[in-house]
């Protein structure tokens, strides 16, 4: 863009201070700050790039080069390159324009995307010209199928082939093998813009470029505006509607230009509905988006789409101001048609000179001259009384459109244009972008920044108010520490209640990761235990001890098996839990307590106390009242195990069948032998009745009961202690008066400190706020004045600040 106003030379410098600033603030510091630094770029960037974008065959080319009054870019029915075009502001006598070629590489893997759309077998080698012509042939063999180049998809698939090969020969010594060649306009010889707009314009060369860049002289383009033309979103090769895409999205671009294809088509495809939620994403670009509805021409003949059109306008876009209706087609030949006459049969022998000429040698009629001997007969309009035109059928379309043209002349032209909608598309993004554009850019950039302003204005003052009402002598500085000692005890006893509530909280609801795992570490102890009891269980040491306690006896039966093998398993299994509960509750407490330890109040309590105020004396020991609670609650569960499962004995259960068989095989015999042989059977029987108890007690009774003691041991304690926080008044008064001299001085000197900074920052802000209002001023932004900091007021009631004058109105709406 030209040269910025004097008073916004600085501009970056001091929006990256206000932000900085605000970066520098803590509570500010998660801002999202993308907005601003958005906003600035696009303000002050040499550049402002509007992309033309839409699918193929809308009408971008074309509407730019109507916009331009000016055939720069190449356009045509069906015809689709990966071509990127940026047209750039030159001096008249520095027009010119840079060629950027496609890489061999790139036309083969179009080519070969092309053929395969085709059903052409052949393998395109590029580099046999026996292969070439192969395809050509194919290519107008189908071509000629289709009825012609226009008639169908596939058509226009053929001619893009051969527009590829033909620009590929024509242009071979150009062209690298890898890279992307560029050249300059002096390079081909071309003496003048026109010269060499015509070569890239032309349908071969055009579809072996890459990029071109043209530099031209149109007031359009000054003030840094930039033209990109990009390939169609619904490309026929992906990666060149990629491209689009990705040019929407990129940082650089400023403004959308969306030519969409309803007009033609009646509705949105998907392509163009996924290109307008793309533009709605970046953040460089916001409202700047212009909706050209182009071949408007097409609804003139079809009154079921001009209402599809206008339902879809009002539905969609009918929030938008930058809506318009083009036909690029009438609009641009409309213009070039306006300097022609008669002697050249209006355009005929010089404008369309290349395109009438036939395969055969006959005439060949150009599409605009069958768009306008429609518009004038059959589009509605032209006014019959004004306007009496008739197409004869007697007469080709040229002839007739050179005797309507011979007969009604400027006038019909000037008509022409004025119906196509480009005069209004060019006068409103004119107006746009030598008016509005560079206002708004500042507006946006003011409002994003005011959001970050009002936040770091409201945090200094009250920093500053904070720090004003804190005492500036020594000895008023120690009456309010002392004043606040009894409010500082009592929150810490609360936070310390508050963090003792979280932790039973957090082991009730089963969220505290350390303790699960300790548990479930309990859980596997248990179940391996039972395991390595059920596995070496001997049935003949517990024969030996059943006949031991009965001495006159000289065999024991099953029952006296089994009791033996209850009291066993569940003494043993009341062990592991003893054991398993005590490191359970050890490892609890000692995370307990180092968490205390890293709290905030822990550490405030021993700057009033000089010590923890007994939290982990009083912890210790409740570590001892949980741990014997538990030792208890283990041994009660494990002594059940020794009564049989309520349903052991239940008929039709596989336990009771066990039972029976067991029974069966040890009353074979009066000796210990019978017993002994049936261990496995017992141990089967003991791990039948043992595994549902042991789960049970793992997995549901014994986790309830660890969850109520903690609840019911930790809770009074937790309240208690804050109580005895409470109590220890006398004790921290007593330590708080032997440093209190000392710390009273180093606070009011850190206050005095503290104060500075911030006085100094708001300096800081309020220079670099001035400094934009000022430059805000010259852009006539008045209402987006940025609020600057201080109470300084003028007679008139006005804030006065680096010669910017700021009503209180205005100054009371951004506050």
């Amino acid at each position: 863009m030209s040269d910025l106003p004097l008073q916004c030379k600085n501009l970056k410098e001091q929006v990256e201070s206000i932000l900085q600033l605000s970066q520098q603030e803590p509570t500010l510091h998660s801002q999202d700050i993308t907005p601003v630094q958005t906003s600035l770029t696009k303000a002050i960037s040499p550049k402002f790039e509007i992309v033309f974008a839409g699918a193929f065959s809308a009408g971008k080319s074309m509407l730019i080069n109507a916009l331009l009054e000016r055939e720069l870019l190449y356009s045509a029915e069906g015809h689709a390159t990966g071509t990127e075009c940026k047209i750039e502001y030159a001096e008249v006598e520095k027009e010119r324009v840079v060629l950027t070629f496609l890489s061999e590489a790139e036309i083969r893997e179009q080519a070969v995307y092309l053929c395969k759309q085709l059903g052409f077998k052949t393998v395109p080698n590029i580099n046999q010209t026996d292969v070439i012509n192969l395809l050509l042939e194919g290519s107008e063999a189908i071509i000629q199928q289709e009825g012609g180049e226009s008639k169908s998809e596939r058509a226009k698939q053929a001619k893009a082939l051969m527009l590829l090969l033909e620009g590929y020969i024509a242009n071979r010594d150009r062209i690298n093998t890898v890279n992307n060649a560029t050249y300059s306009m002096e390079q081909f010889h071309f003496s003048n813009l026109k010269e060499a707009a015509g070569y890239a314009r032309r349908g071969s060369n055009s579809a072996v470029l890459k990029r071109i860049e043209y530099y031209c002289n149109h007031p359009l383009l000054e003030d840094g505006n930039v033209i990109i033309d990009t390939p169609g979103i619904d490309a026929p090769v992906e990666k060149d509607a990629q491209l689009t895409y990705a040019k929407i999205q990129h940082p650089d671009t400023s403004a959308v230009v969306c030519v969409l294809k309803p007009a033609s088509a009646g509705d949105m495809t998907k392509e163009e509905t996924e290109l307008l939620e793309l533009m709605r994403q970046n953040g460089g670009v916001r409202d700047r988006v212009f909706y050209v509805f182009n071949r408007i021409d097409e609804t003139w003949y079809n009154t079921q789409l001009r209402q599809r059109l206008d339902d879809l306008i009002s539905g969609q876009f009918g929030n938008s101001n930058k809506v318009y209706k083009t036909s690029g087609l009438l609009g641009f030949y409309g213009s070039q048609i306006k300097q022609t006459s008669q002697k050249d049969r209006f355009g005929l022998d010089s404008v369309f000179a290349a395109s009438i000429k036939g395969l055969d040698g006959k005439e060949e009629t150009p599409q605009f001259v069958y768009a306008f001997n429609n518009y004038c007969v059959n589009s509605g309009k032209l006014s019959t009384s004004k306007f009496r035109v008739s197409v004869n059928g007697f007469e080709t379309p040229n002839q007739n459109y050179v005797r309507i043209l011979g007969d009604w002349g400027k006038e019909l032209i000037d008509k022409l244009i004025q119906d196509s909608g480009t005069e209004e598309f060019r006068t409103a993004i004119t107006r746009y972008l030598t008016e509005e554009k560079r206002p708004q850019l500042f507006k946006n950039l003011a409002d994003d920044l005011e959001d970050v302003c009002i936040k770091l204005k409201k945090h200094y003052q009250s920093v500053q108010r904070n720090l004003d009402s804190q005492p500036q002598e020594i000895e008023s500085m120690k009456l309010q520490e002392l004043q606040r000692l009894n409010q500082q005890l009592q929150q810490i006893g609360r936070e310390f209640n508050e963090h003792i509530t979280e932790e039973v909280n957090l082991i009730i609801n089963n969220s505290c990761d350390a303790f699960e795992s300790d548990f479930k570490q309990l859980q596997s102890r248990m179940i391996r235990r039972l395991d390595e009891l059920l596995d070496s269980f001997s049935v003949a040491s517990a024969y030996q001890r059943a006949t031991i306690s009965h001495p006159r006896n000289a065999t024991a039966p099953l029952i006296a098996i089994l009791v033996e093998a209850f009291y066993y398993l569940a003494n043993q299994l009341e062990d592991i839990l003893i054991e398993s509960s005590q490191q359970v509750v050890a490892n609890y407490f000692q995370r307990l307590i180092e968490k205390i330890r890293k709290s905030e109040y822990y550490r405030q309590l021993y700057r009033l106390l000089d010590n923890d105020g007994g939290i982990e004396q009083e912890i210790r020991n409740l570590e001892k009242s949980v741990t014997q609670a538990l030792v208890s609650a283990a041994s009660v569960e494990c002594d059940r195990f020794v009564r049989e499962s309520p349903r052991f004995y239940d008929e039709g259960t596989f336990s009771i069948y066990q039972f029976r068989q067991t029974l069966l095989q040890t009353s074979q015999g009066y000796d210990a032998e019978s017993i002994v042989e049936a261990e496995p059977a017992i141990r089967q029987l003991l791990k039948l009745d043992f595994e549902p108890k042991v789960s049970q007690t793992i997995r549901k009774s014994f986790r309830q009961t660890i969850n109520q003691t903690l609840k019911t041991q930790l809770l009074p304690m937790a309240e208690q202690q804050a109580d005895e926080i409470l109590q220890q008044y006398p004790q921290a008064r007593a330590y708080l008066e032997k440093t209190l001299q000392q710390e009273a001085e180093e606070k009011i000197a850190n206050n005095r400190r503290l104060l500075s900074v911030v006085e100094e920052n708001i300096a800081t802000y309020n220079s670099a706020a001035s400094s934009i209002n000022s430059c805000l001023q010259a852009m006539k932004l008045y209402d987006h004045f940025l609020p600057v900091i201080g109470d300084s007021f003028d007679a008139d009631g006005k804030f006065a600040n680096n010669g910017l004058v700021v009503s209180d109105v205005v100054q009371e709406v951004q506050y």
